[in-house]
């Protein structure tokens, strides 16, 4: 449900995250972890552990997760990489439910739609094409999109500076405290949810402004 009751006046536009918000990509994330990990002989991480970083970069998520030079994070880098895209076959990845319908019952009344991940444009723009949604996202912005990561508000300003549109009439939804700091910093609203990978707690901590625990309530509030 709804953290904050009632609507934004005058929202037009809505920043997504996309991997805990619309594709439940965690199983398939942590597994690349855990074998990137043993691959490269690097002490053992926990599956919470990695997952702990899902949406940060992966260089700054290795950074996170070890004591490790710059060199030595892009080596881990590569090495997901090549694991990840051998694991991602078609359906690998689902929508989370009720994320598709909603979706396109938003972009039918008006709404401009958007994504700002911490994930490669390239593989967002393949998981949008199979899940049918490619044609009703506005704009994707991808990590090599930008110079500055979330939880830098960089992602969401390129977004709202492409449309001209200003901040209190956007909002930014995600599953992560990432995804909200990110919106606050640049003028946003906001909107955890909390079927993903990040927690009430966190999302409130944060600063969310509204939290929903299934995708579809999104309309509610907007």
């Amino acid at each position: 449900m709804s953290y904050l009751s009632g609507k934004r006046e005058n929202m037009q536009l809505i920043i997504l995250d996309f991997d805990g918000t619309i594709g439940d990509t965690k199983s398939l994330i942590v597994s690349t972890f855990q074998k990137t990990i043993k691959e490269l002989g690097m002490p053992p991480r926990t599956d919470e552990e990695c997952a702990s970083t899902i949406g940060l970069p992966l260089k700054e998520a290795f950074m996170s997760l070890f004591t490790i030079e710059s060199a030595r994070a892009e080596l881990c880098t590569d090495t997901y990489r090549r694991i990840f895209y051998r694991s991602n076959t078609p359906g690998a990845v689902k929508p989370f439910p009720h994320t598709i319908e909603t979706l396109r019952k938003l972009h039918a009344a008006g709404y401009t739609l958007t994504i700002a991940s911490s994930r490669n444009r390239h593989t967002l723009d393949e998981y949008l094409r199979e899940m049918q949604i490619k044609e009703i996202i506005s704009l994707v912005v991808g990590a090599d999109d930008t110079q500055k990561a979330k939880p830098h508000p960089e992602p969401a300003e390129k977004i709202l500076q492409h449309f001209s549109c200003p901040p209190h009439e956007a909002i930014v939804v995600g599953d992560t405290h990432y995804d909200i700091l990110m919106g606050l910093r640049a003028g946003c609203h906001t909107c955890g949810v909390t079927y993903g990978n990040g927690s009430r707690s966190e999302l409130l901590a944060a600063g969310a402004q509204h939290i929903i625990e299934d995708f579809s309530q999104l309309r509610d509030i907007l």
